[in-house]
């Protein structure tokens, strides 16, 4: 419905979002790795790599032996379908990544992505726990960043691509705009879509987002945009 282009919201107190853009050119280059797989590869390293909440729980055995179970908790976010699939991702990463970086420090930035895409995963695991089927993508840990970004900044102008009658560029508050995305989420949620996507992940990621978010920050940077 609308893809974030970018944000009128300069960085102020690191001199390089260089933890975004590692994060950014590491996914994509295990995508572009997997990519040469054949169907049944992609699959076999999907449910090596992917999150599967029947094997987080130790109910069925972890296909890499070597691998602690928990460790799927994270590197099941470095995994995408497809290009739209990474692509989007990216794309969020790419908006909103660098302000967060900025509030929060490399190394706890880092962390912090880490921690989103475990907490998307708990989520999702919580509300499917008997699943065998592998959650994979970076969407909750960009969730966290969202919803970093939705609780530091919030009057900043993020410029969309919306389609109302055709796709045009739009000015709007990011409080607006993450706003409606967990309203999509949620809605989502409570309507049973029966589309591909853990919105609960993406609910999960956003929340462990905010917490951290709070917790984290640096102490010049306030809540609410200092509003």
């Amino acid at each position: 419905m609308f893809l974030p282009l970018h944000d009128s919201n300069p960085i102020r107190h690191i001199a390089f979002p260089g933890v975004t853009y590692a994060l950014m050119a590491f996914t994509a280059l295990v995508f572009v790795i997997l990519s040469f797989l054949s169907p049944i590869g992609f699959l076999h390293a999907a449910i090596e790599w992917g999150m599967i909440p029947v094997v987080v729980r130790d109910i069925y055995p972890q296909p890499l032996p070597w691998l602690p179970d928990w460790a799927n908790l994270v590197t099941y976010a470095f995994l995408h379908a497809d290009w739209l699939h990474l692509g989007s991702n990216m794309l969020f990463l790419w908006v909103f990544g660098d302000n967060i970086e900025d509030a929060l420090g490399h190394l706890r930035f880092l962390l912090f992505y880490l921690a989103c895409a475990a907490g998307a995963a708990l989520l999702h695991l919580a509300f499917d726990p008997a699943s065998t089927t592998p959650l994979i993508g970076a969407s909750g840990a960009v969730a966290g960043v969202m919803g970093a970004y939705c609780l530091l900044y919030p009057h900043a102008r993020v410029f969309v691509l919306a389609r109302i009658v055709i796709p045009i560029p739009l000015p709007v508050p990011a409080f607006w705009m993450l706003g409606f995305w967990v309203a999509t989420q949620i809605f989502n949620v409570l309507a049973g879509s029966l589309e591909p996507v853990s919105w609960w992940a993406h609910l999960g990621g956003f929340a462990t987002g905010v917490l951290l978010a709070a917790l984290g920050k640096r102490a010049q940077v306030p809540l609410w945009g200092g509003g």
